[in-house]
């Protein structure tokens, strides 16, 4: 039996424009779309705007309800419950949460760890329990001694669509800097200066020893299963040249104006988090992603480590960056992420795509979420 639903009166978010109109869709698929006022019954939705479900394509906001506290262990598959209620909540209706493959002594998870909550997410996925729709990105850390084993533990997981290519050692990449390096683990691990001194002669001892073979092969391994790959963090025109010969396509957190514009003109997707957008600036001292919106050098925002942070800069991204439409915004949280993982069945309202769809009313600038559907399903 076929199942439609009518939405009136809404400002539709469409690829090139915002039209007011009506929205119908027919067995959780985008079927029609007017100007005007319908005459059929419908829900009217009062002027507020229908955006496409959001893509989230890098968030690591999982292990945070997993192990919320020092040596704390949530049940995996409760963790991932609560973690897709405020994804879904956030208005994102695909996500691919970022598991972490290849650890070190600042880790206070375990590769086990991560397996068991790729596995929670899976078995939950099929269960029907969740309300967006799930993958997998492995963040590889390059450097790390365990990194193939970890890989490993996904070997032939179909849900597995995405890798990134990390090395948080100091002097690389995010931290080509040393005062951030420094910073930032001397607060978060408690070390003296002595401390923080052979701490990162082991970690640059390690990503030495282990950062090309391990690149190497992940990057061979996801060519050959069709994975996608992303780099991360590049800070120089070399690690792009070295991302394009990996075959990567997504350029994840560039660090430098000159990184990101290289890996655009290389054919990738250059990705940045939307809480750089919100926040105006890297928490890292590194390149702004207004800048690079200013350049026309980002396709893509990330949720990164707040859901709603998705939403938030794409309703702001216009106002704080000229000549950006509103439909060019959500683009770049929608449409871009999609096809840059070649998920072209959503991403946009168009006729014939999936019927992912939020509801967003603006209250004093801030973009409040009312209703999220998922293949025409509500879910929030």
């Amino acid at each position: 039996m076929t199942k439609e639903l009518l939405f009136k009166n809404a400002n539709i978010v469409l690829p090139n424009e915002v039209v007011q109109g009506n929205l119908l869709i027919r067995d959780g698929q985008l079927a029609d779309i007017s100007t005007g006022t319908a005459n059929s019954a419908g829900e009217d939705l009062d002027g507020d705007y229908l955006v496409p479900g959001l893509v989230e394509l890098h968030t690591d906001h999982l292990e945070r309800h997993y192990s919320p506290r020092p040596k704390v262990r949530w049940n995996p598959v409760a963790a991932v419950m609560a973690h897709d209620a405020q994804i879904a909540a956030s208005g994102i209706t695909t996500v691919f949460d970022a598991l972490r493959v290849g650890l070190d002594e600042d880790s206070d998870i375990t590769a086990q760890d991560t397996r068991d909550l790729g596995d929670a997410i899976e078995e939950s996925q099929e269960a029907g329990r969740l309300r967006a729709e799930h993958f997998l990105h492995l963040r590889c850390e390059v450097s790390a001694p365990d990194c193939y084993d970890g890989f490993s533990l996904f070997a032939d997981d179909d849900r597995v669509k995405l890798a990134s290519l990390m090395d948080h050692s100091p002097g690389q990449r995010q931290f080509t800097n040393l005062d951030a390096y420094a910073l930032y683990y001397k607060t978060k691990m408690g070390l003296d200066d002595d401390a923080f001194r052979r701490f990162c002669e082991k970690r640059m001892a390690e990503s030495a020893r282990n950062s090309a073979p391990n690149r190497r092969k992940v990057a061979e391994i996801c060519g050959q299963r069709g994975i996608i790959l992303a780099s991360h963090d590049d800070a120089t025109t070399d690690h792009v040249s070295e991302a394009a010969q990996d075959g990567v396509r997504v350029a994840e957190f560039p660090t430098t104006l000159d990184a990101a514009s290289a890996s655009k003109q290389a054919g990738m997707a250059v990705l940045m988090g939307a809480p750089n957008v919100v926040r105006g600036g890297s928490h890292s001292g590194n390149v702004s992603a207004r800048e690079l919106a200013e350049e026309g050098n980002l396709d893509i925002l990330s949720s990164d480590y707040i859901p709603f942070s998705l939403m938030q800069a794409a309703f702001s991204l216009g106002q704080v960056v000229n000549g950006i439409s509103l439909p060019e915004a959500i683009a770049k949280v929608s449409k871009n992420p999609a096809d840059a993982v070649g998920l072209n069945d959503r991403g946009a309202i168009e006729v014939g795509r999936r019927a992912d769809l939020v509801r967003v009313r603006l209250d004093d600038g801030m973009p409040v979420i009312r209703t999220v559907w998922r293949a025409g399903e509500r879910v929030a």
